[in-house]
């Protein structure tokens, strides 16, 4: 598996802003209780399996605060881990470790969180032709870190914002329904509409209107909460006209039966915004002799 990188920029100017947020003027029981030059070495523990996610931005947190102190990961992002794995450490000051541990190990626990679910609905689609996407129900200003955290898992990046493609939604059909538009019309609007470049998706609530959208010439079809014998219905009546794309009421339990009926894809928007973050806790070892 080979993952996209974050970018230098988009690492220091969040971590830079997180750490704003928790140190907006220092570290009061740091300051007030450790004394300078005391060292040790911390360790990153997972208290659970599983996925790793957030490595760099966990580096870069300790980095900004003092970039004298030495960070070795040792699982790399994507890696699986069991219960008790140390999957980092970090050397230096005791001061300077303890002012970037919360925000370090918030950005390895949560983005962890979304690899390890993300892993889950993949192993639970193992043997398909199906892919589990993500969607835009991301925690604002972090989309980037969590869509990465996705692809960490295994898993692919729907669109990232509104620019990136055509997504005809209920609302937007109601609002074009409301005009007097048929499906058809609207698909043909947003095709005329629309640069060339961009793919054309609808939301449909019916296998009729799947083969209608994919007739009218959208490239991608997005089953809404249909059962598994609606998307089975779908896959051979569209019969390769368009992708088809199933969400709504996904869960680790129905997945498989979900892929198995053909669809391309599958998106979840729990992925981001309900995965429960991986327990990582910071271990501070003092050095030997250290006073």
């Amino acid at each position: 598996m080979r993952l996209p990188k974050l970018s230098v920029e988009i690492i220091d100017d969040t971590v830079r802003r997180a750490l704003r947020e928790d140190l907006p003027w220092g570290d009061v029981t740091t300051d007030a209780l450790i004394p300078d030059h005391l060292s040790c070495t911390a360790y990153y523990v997972a208290k659970q399996a599983g996925v790793l996610a957030g490595l760099d931005l966990a580096a870069a947190a300790m980095l900004a605060v003092d970039s004298d102190l030495v960070f070795a990961g040792r699982i790399a992002d994507g890696g699986e881990f069991i219960g008790g794995a140390v999957v980092a450490s970090v050397e230096g000051e005791v001061r300077s470790i303890l002012r970037a541990e919360r925000v370090s190990l918030n950005f390895l626990q949560r983005l962890s969180g979304v690899a390890t679910l993300t892993r889950e609905y993949v192993e639970a689609v193992g043997g398909t032709k199906a892919k589990i996407v993500d969607t835009r129900k991301t925690t604002p200003g972090l989309r980037v870190l969590e869509k990465y955290a996705v692809r960490a898992g295994g898993g692919q990046n729907h669109r990232f914002g509104l620019s990136d493609g055509v997504l005809i939604k209920d609302n937007h059909l109601a609002a074009m329904r409301g005009l007097g538009k048929g499906l058809g019309e609207i698909v043909a609007i947003a095709r005329a509409g629309a640069p060339h470049t961009i793919k054309i998706e609808v939301e449909v609530e019916s296998v009729a209107e799947a083969v209608e959208s994919a007739e009218a010439g959208a490239d991608i079809v997005l089953l809404d909460n249909m059962s598994p014998e609606q998307m089975r219905r779908a896959v051979e009546e569209v019969a390769g006209r368009a992708i088809l794309e199933a969400s709504g009421e996904v869960t680790l339990e129905n997945a498989g039966a979900i892929a198995r009926t053909g669809v391309d894809l599958i998106s979840i928007g729990k992925l981001t915004h309900s995965a429960p973050a991986v327990d990582i806790s910071l271990d501070v070892e003092l050095r030997a002799g250290a006073r």
